[in-house]
């Protein structure tokens, strides 16, 4: 597997990209550069949708075994390769090694779902109204699909489009996050260059958002546009694609509440949170952002949660053991201190952290949080939890659904139907009873409400993504037109 990556990949070939910028990347926990890119242009974006096209004609008919056979490939390369792997999600992400470790699995495991699709792509027969008449229904590919891959889950983000699109017969113009063009993009060229996929079904164009961002939705070729990402941006995406008439999958920010009941077992929803909090320093669309707990059991959870949450070791990434590594810029960090002033300020408690060293941000605890302080009402995207408190389920699911997200979602109760009526009341894409916000498997269905996105990912569901349908109908008989007809004999 080619481990060079500082070229884009455009119809098999591995250039240097036409534009006059040139994109340095850097680890986020020590300011390492790792690797120099000159960056794609609008032209070589417009050469990567073309070569996209041309090819994927040819494997929309390509028989669904050797579909298959590449995708199988891909994976044995990725087991292969799975220490190069981890280390570069480690190095360009800042990724822990037990969030590099579990990523790598949850690609491999859409990876695996996707070599079943070449043979899911089922049609129908159905009855007709007119005598004489057969009614089929082809699902057939899109065409050429555009994604454009997140920095905070880079490898699996991707690859969570990337595989469903050629197995189902479509090509990929792939454009990674400017903070991860590797773990994001390029390093996906590598493993289905080793694999066999035929040159031209997957591109990768490293560039600025600025210079070609709008581009690789408002192009021509791209039938689909996949993105995961901010909802701000998300929202420019729709917006471009629907002018152009394109089809989105769009998987956006999240403000996702955790709810713990009165009855709750209050231990196993201290470490359901911690979790759900601070994996990968919060740098989840899916963690957990309002902890919501009920009064009476308030002060005995917060205290619980805090001592466990100093046990945390932040750090250097690349210690095994390390549970919390840096953000993925100064930028998030500079941010995410002023939501933190100005919640105390507002009447929070610090109770622990709220510092920082570069990249890397303490993990954080405020408590006697209000719904509408700074540090719930936004998404935090980092390691600083907001417990706040409640008085009844109606107070608790009423704040929980007040603002304009809805992806994911948790609720702790010792009763199953206490926490599974609460949780149908949650206004979200996805929610989990006695479990914590960030679940993903690869036949479950992915995907928000309301400003956190539209469509589904995973499963059946990605499957009429990125497919289409197609009615055709079969005359035997010959058809009887009526008065239209016979009036004219």
């Amino acid at each position: 597997m080619n481990t060079d990556f500082s070229r884009v990949f455009i119809n098999g070939e591995w250039r240097k990209g036409s534009s006059s910028t040139s994109m340095t990347n850097s680890n986020p926990y020590n300011g390492e550069e790792l690797v120099s890119i000159q960056a794609a242009s609008k032209e070589d974006l417009d050469e990567a949708y073309k070569a996209a096209e041309s090819a994927q004609k040819e494997w929309a008919k390509e028989l669904p075994q050797n579909k298959r056979a590449v995708l199988e490939k891909a994976a044995h390369v990725m087991e292969e390769n799975k220490e190069v792997i981890l280390e570069w999600l480690m190095k360009e992400s800042g990724s822990t090694f037990m969030k590099a470790s579990s990523e790598f699995q949850a690609s491999m495991n859409i990876l695996k779902e996707s070599t079943t699709y070449p043979y899911r792509m089922e049609g129908k027969i159905l009855p007709s109204q007119t005598a004489g008449k057969e009614n089929r229904v082809y699902r057939g590919p899109l065409g050429v699909i555009g994604i454009i891959s997140p920095w905070n889950f880079p490898f699996h983000l991707a690859i969570r489009s990337i595989a469903p699109a050629i197995a189902t017969g479509n090509a990929v113009v792939l454009k990674p996050a400017t903070d991860t063009p590797v773990t994001g993009g390029l390093i996906f060229a590598s493993i289905f260059e080793a694999a066999g996929l035929p040159k031209g079904l997957l591109n990768v164009v490293v560039g600025k958002g600025s210079e070609i961002g709008d581009d690789i939705v408002t192009h021509p070729t791209p039938r689909l546009i996949s993105f995961t990402g901010s909802t701000e941006v998300g929202r420019h995406i729709g917006e471009l694609a629907g002018k152009h008439l394109k089809k989105t999958a769009l998987e956006l920010g999240g403000n996702n509440a955790f709810i713990v009941l009165d009855d709750a077992d209050i231990d196993q929803a201290v470490d359901s949170a911690l979790f759900g909090k601070f994996y990968h320093q919060g740098q989840i669309c899916m963690s957990v952002n309002r902890i919501f707990i009920h009064k009476a059991i308030y002060d005995e959870f917060a205290e619980k949660f805090i001592e466990k949450a100093k046990k945390l070791k932040f750090g250097n990434p690349t210690e095994k053991d390390a549970n919390v590594g840096p953000l993925i810029n100064r930028g998030q960090v500079d941010r995410i201190l002023k939501d933190i002033e100005a919640s105390v300020d507002q009447g929070a408690k610090l109770m622990l952290g709220g510092k920082a060293n570069s990249n890397v941000l303490e993990p954080t605890v405020l408590t006697h949080v209000k719904n509408d302080m700074a540090i719930a009402e936004n998404e935090i995207f980092g390691p600083v939890a907001a417990l706040i408190p409640f008085e009844s389920d109606e107070e608790a699911i009423e704040m929980a659904n007040a603002y304009p997200y809805g992806l994911s979602g948790a609720v702790h109760s010792s009763n199953i139907e206490h926490g599974t009526n609460v949780a149908h009341q949650i206004h979200t894409g996805m929610i989990h009873v006695n479990d914590q916000s960030v679940n993903d498997e690869p036949h479950m269905p992915f995907g928000g409400e309301k400003d956190s996105g539209l469509g589904r990912f995973n499963g059946e569901w990605v499957l009429e993504e990125f497919t289409t349908l197609k009615w055709l109908s079969v005359q035997h008989t010959p058809r009887n037109y009526g008065p239209f007809i016979n009036n004219l004999k």
